[in-house]
């Protein structure tokens, strides 16, 4: 790999900049900054060093005409968006050594993250935009590592307003994809992230992290994590946040609450989506580091192919993931709407909502909610008694592969209530439909359970 020196035409940006921040007049073609874009040449200077002129002068776009750009870390700041043409590709560095940890913290399995190749800390109006990719080469990055720690996102946005994220194709991080970390206002819209087959572990989707007044919409994820994740990994909440119209892929959960869940969670809603081969939960929502999770709606959703349509797990693991903050006690989930749900190819169970002892769920609505589920159980599977584990890393996973129910298993909640909800499960089944541990307030359920014939193998369909 050959470092290109820091030419003088950077001092183009400057001038380009200034003459109209933030407008057309102010797009610069990173080719005339010093920039090259033929997949060897490594940037990271160069591409600062234009970022960080154009900022000073206002601000401006900084456009990615064709070719394959190599850097490491590149910071944006103030007012300068990233333009990437349909045949542009920002290319991550294979060096772990060309990537920075701005803002280090604890994930949920303990491990330590935040390096990132696109990256703003406390930035105003920036994003990256265009029919164009960023490719993380996270096979790479990991390939020169023994362990594998330097993970570096695809972009970070830290403590931002005002962010813009459209139109992009975002694939092979070395983590996480898209992270937004305690930033107010921003935009994802027309994404498209494909994670699943790159082989490495925590590669989420879309994470939102503490943020607020936050809108996804029509985006295209299939990912190897977690497809659109809602956390708090500080005691500042996640509130004000709509995702709508995207379609969901993943190994994982395709819409997850809570694997980080220090900061609350508030009006949040996410409807119009289709979750398509979910390997795990397909809505996942969790409260179990304090967070107070209510507000919630989920509706019209589609799914097709999934262990669990509906998981809900309030919880005591009380962990927290930066230096000097305090744990919390066990926090709340209540206020929580899930209606217009349609589920087939069910692996598991239908509907799986835990609290703990002395700390029930309360007041969830399910309205209008459709599931095919598996059947097959025994009457030996009926008798079997889920472990609490309250402290544990929040997944239905957690509580074994044997349901005592067919449909729906509740224990620990406080008001519940059912509006035209239906089960059809494919094949006979000893097990009770539902399952009710230490439930009060049960609404009479408007709930039903039939037998529907199972659908004909594939090479038998004329």
């Amino acid at each position: 790999m050959r470092h290109h020196p820091l030419p003088i035409l950077i001092l183009l940006s400057t001038v380009l900049c200034a003459a109209a921040p933030a407008s057309a007049a102010g797009t610069v073609d990173v080719t005339k900054a010093g920039v090259v874009g033929d997949g060897a040449t490594l940037n990271t200077a160069a591409l600062q060093q234009a970022i960080d002129a154009c900022s000073a002068q206002g601000g401006g776009t900084l456009t990615f005409p064709t070719g394959r750009y190599l850097t490491g870390t590149i910071q944006l700041k103030d007012n300068v968006t990233l333009n990437l043409d349909a045949d542009a590709v920002l290319l991550g560095s294979p060096n772990a050594a060309d990537y920075r940890n701005v803002d280090p913290f604890t994930d949920g399995s303990g491990n330590t993250m935040g390096y990132a190749l696109i990256v703003a800390d406390g930035a105003k109006h920036v994003g990256v935009i265009g029919a164009g990719t960023v490719d993380g080469q996270g096979r790479l990055v990991r390939a020169g590592q023994t362990p594998f720690k330097i993970r570096p996102f695809l972009m970070r946005w830290l403590r931002c307003t005002d962010v813009t994220v459209k139109d992009v194709h975002l694939t092979n991080p070395g983590a996480w994809t898209l992270n937004f970390f305690q930033t107010h206002g921003a935009t994802v819209e027309h994404v498209t992230i494909r994670t699943r087959t790159t082989g490495l572990a925590n590669n989420d989707g879309i994470d939102l992290d503490s943020c607020e007044n936050v809108h996804v919409k029509d985006c295209d994820i299939d990912s190897g994590d977690d497809a659109l994740c809602v956390k708090a990994t500080s005691p500042l909440p996640s509130r004000d946040i709509t995702a709508s119209g995207c379609i969901l892929s993943t190994k994982c959960n395709a819409i997850k609450f809570g694997t980080e869940s220090l900061g609350d969670f508030e009006n949040v809603s996410v409807t119009g989506c289709q979750l398509r081969n979910v390997g795990m939960s397909g809505i996942a929502l969790n409260s179990v580091d304090g967070a107070h999770l209510q507000h919630v709606t989920i509706a019209d959703i589609t799914m097709d192919g999934v262990a669990v349509p509906i998981s809900i797990r309030l919880g005591s693991r009380l962990k927290v993931f930066r230096a000097g903050d305090t744990p919390k006690p066990t926090g709340v989930i209540r206020d929580v709407t899930i209606r217009n749900v349609q589920a087939k190819g069910v692996r598991l169970i239908g509907f799986l909502v835990n609290g703990v002892p002395g700390h029930p769920v309360e007041n969830i609505t399910f309205e209008n909610v459709s599931i095919v589920v598996p059947g097959g159980g025994t009457a030996a599977d009926a008798e079997v008694k889920l472990q609490e584990k309250e402290s544990a890393y929040p997944e239905y996973s957690m509580f074994g592969k044997v349901m005592p129910a067919s449909g729906l298993y509740l224990r620990h909640v406080r008001g519940a209530t059912f509006t035209n909800v239906h089960a059809s499960v494919l094949k006979p089944d000893e097990r009770p439909a539902l399952a009710l541990v230490d439930v009060e307030g049960l609404n009479p359920p408007d709930f039903s359970l039939k037998a529907t014939a199972a659908p004909p193998p594939a090479d038998a369909v004329k």
